[in-house]
């Protein structure tokens, strides 16, 4: 299986990957995802917001487990975020059958769409349009960078942008959701366990800063006479590592956007797009108070125009306490270990799902810590590792 989704989406030069939501790399990835399914003999489906289900059993049964994550990425992203949760999926099935396990409960295995907000710059589309999370009229103004909405981007993959919305019907037949991810942290590595599990996910958002100031010739006009945003921009990026570093948060402008974007033009026009999270909503707060306050400081010395917008935001989650306890018990059971407990700072579509249905995540140990780019990696002895313990999650959840 992993043979088979490695070269989808992959940029040659730059080794990452490049599947966003509803193009061609991501039609490849559901149709792997399609293929996968009726090899095993599950009912495929897409639901009205484009997430891919796999069934085992009847799903108006009710009392579902599920399991899966996603297959898009960020840009130039790398191989195991997302796709190792859905892979592992599929294995950990192969794993019950394997061992004869006979499921008393509907068993789904899903991919959501769009996750990772790349294309639209939303995170998780289709399990906020999903859980009521992201109104329609909000989702048909998502727009990418080439100025393609969301409804007209769907239009061209063949689905239907009309039929998006809250799907509480669904969300009701399910019980329970896991999802498995590759660690975007050492945690693991530097206790030395293979698996984990989560507690919670910390707040985070985006939000955007717009400076804007005069285009301007760039060998003519006298410093003195310039009015420019990129000054308060770099100064507010300096900030922004300085506010993360004095309460334990991180904070990140990684996506800029330029007008006229010239070489020879002082800037009328700089973009940037913070992403900060923390361990609780005051810190979260102190950050993001603390870089809008010296970003609208910085512009107002440099005769700038300043608009700050929030974007998106998630609360701190606190995944579901019994199934986090069950998991814990389920995958201690035969060898008597204790499995570590970490937060994390990313998001995830468990997250988003948490307050309409128990979720729990297992995370597999990743040796370097990197993700969200081509070095992101995992060893396959834990890959495995993360395969047992879902199926043994699984087993417990739904075949007893």
């Amino acid at each position: 299986m992993w043979s088979d989704l490695r070269p989808i989406g992959r940029h040659q030069e730059s080794g990452g990957y490049r599947r966003y939501a509803w193009t061609a790399a991501d039609a490849e990835c559901r149709a792997w995802f399609r293929e996968q399914a009726e090899a095993r003999g599950l009912t495929h489906e897409v639901d009205r917001n484009g997430n891919q289900w796999a069934w085992l059993g009847d799903p108006a049964a009710g009392d579902a487990v599920v399991t899966g994550s996603h297959l898009d990425s960020v840009p130039d992203g790398g191989a195991f975020d997302g796709p190792l949760g859905v892979v592992s999926a599929f294995a950990a099935l192969d794993e019950l059958r394997r061992r004869g396990a006979r499921p008393t409960k509907p068993l789904a295995l899903v991919n959501f769409g769009d996750e990772e907000g790349a294309r639209f710059g939303l995170a998780c589309v289709g399990s906020r349009l999903t859980a009521g999370h992201l109104t329609v009229e909000q989702a048909h103004r998502l727009t990418d960078g080439d100025g393609t909405t969301l409804p007209r981007a769907m239009e061209a993959a063949g689905y239907d942008p009309d039929a998006i919305g809250p799907d509480p019907e669904r969300l009701a037949r399910i019980g329970a959701f896991v999802e498995l991810h590759v660690e975007q942290g050492r945690a693991l590595d530097l206790s030395g366990d293979r698996v984990g599990i989560a507690s919670a996910i910390w707040p985070h958002g985006r939000w955007r800063f717009d400076f804007r100031g005069e285009a301007n010739h760039a060998g003519t006009t006298r410093l003195a006479d310039r009015r420019d945003p990129m000054l308060p921009y770099a100064e507010t990026v300096l900030a922004a590592r300085r506010e993360a570093r004095l309460v334990g948060a991180v904070a990140t402008f990684g996506k800029i956007s330029v007008e006229p974007n010239g070489v020879n033009a002082v800037p009328s026009l700089v973009r940037g797009w913070l992403d900060s999270r923390a361990a609780d909503q005051e810190s979260l707060d102190r950050v993001v108070g603390g870089v809008e306050e010296a970003a609208r400081d910085h512009a107002r010395a440099h005769g700038v125009d300043l608009d700050v917008v929030r974007e998106s935001f998630t609360p701190v989650v606190e995944f579901d306490h019994a199934l986090r306890d069950e998991l814990a018990r389920l995958l201690g059971k035969d060898t008597g270990l204790t499995v570590p407990v970490l937060g994390t700072g990313a998001g995830h579509d468990a997250g988003i799902l948490s307050g309409s249905i128990p979720t729990a995540m297992l995370f597999v140990r990743n040796p370097t810590g990197v993700s969200h780019s081509p070095a992101e990696s995992a060893a396959e002895d834990d890959c495995v590792a993360g395969v047992r313990a879902l199926a043994d999650a699984l087993e417990g959840l739904a075949c007893t």
